[in-house]
């Protein structure tokens, strides 16, 4: 599938403090971090959406140390920044008709966790009519097992896998 920047979102899930410094598999925190940042970048420069989603758990009256996004993920002006109260990104938070009033079509998934955040987005977005592309290590599951199933089985139901560097020479 080919997609074109200015009708693409790039929608990175849960890229904070406290889900960043878990140990996950197959890739760290730290490389998803590193991955999806330069996609953002690619996707700002070649005229795409970038849309940095958080978590807010419900019904507490504080969230937990580490709750807002990691320093290298902060939203940038033009960013959609998207706080979620579930596991998708779509629930309630506004997201589909901002990618709409923006003419988006494709949405590029990344962030942690592969069968969770991700996952949960992903099926919302195919229901919606949105065309799914996924980052493959731009995002990482709670173990490499889970990670590599939902890549090799679930995940190419819903859209295409493709690796940070195939996105990256799309968006050239």
């Amino acid at each position: 599938m080919m997609f074109t920047a200015g009708r693409s979102a790039l929608i990175v899930i849960d890229l904070m403090p406290r889900i960043v410094a878990q140990d996950l598999g197959p890739h760290r925190g730290a490389d998803v971090v590193a991955r999806s940042v330069a996609l953002a970048d690619a996707f700002r420069a070649a005229g795409g959406l970038v849309v940095p989603v958080r978590v807010d758990r419900p019904n507490v009256t504080e969230q937990p140390p580490g709750s807002g996004f990691v320093p290298e993920f902060e939203p940038r002006p033009g960013d959609v920044p998207i706080v979620k109260r579930t596991i998708g990104a779509f629930s309630g938070t506004g997201l589909e008709g901002a990618l709409r009033e923006r003419g988006v079509d494709t949405v590029v998934l990344a962030g942690i966790a592969t069968t969770m955040g991700v996952e949960s987005t992903a099926r919302a977005a195919a229901d919606l009519g949105f065309e799914v592309v996924f980052a493959s290590d731009a995002m990482s599951g709670m173990t490499a097992a889970e990670h590599t199933h939902a890549l090799s089985v679930v995940l190419p139901r819903f859209g295409e896998v493709l690796s940070t560097a195939e996105i990256l020479d799309r968006l050239r």
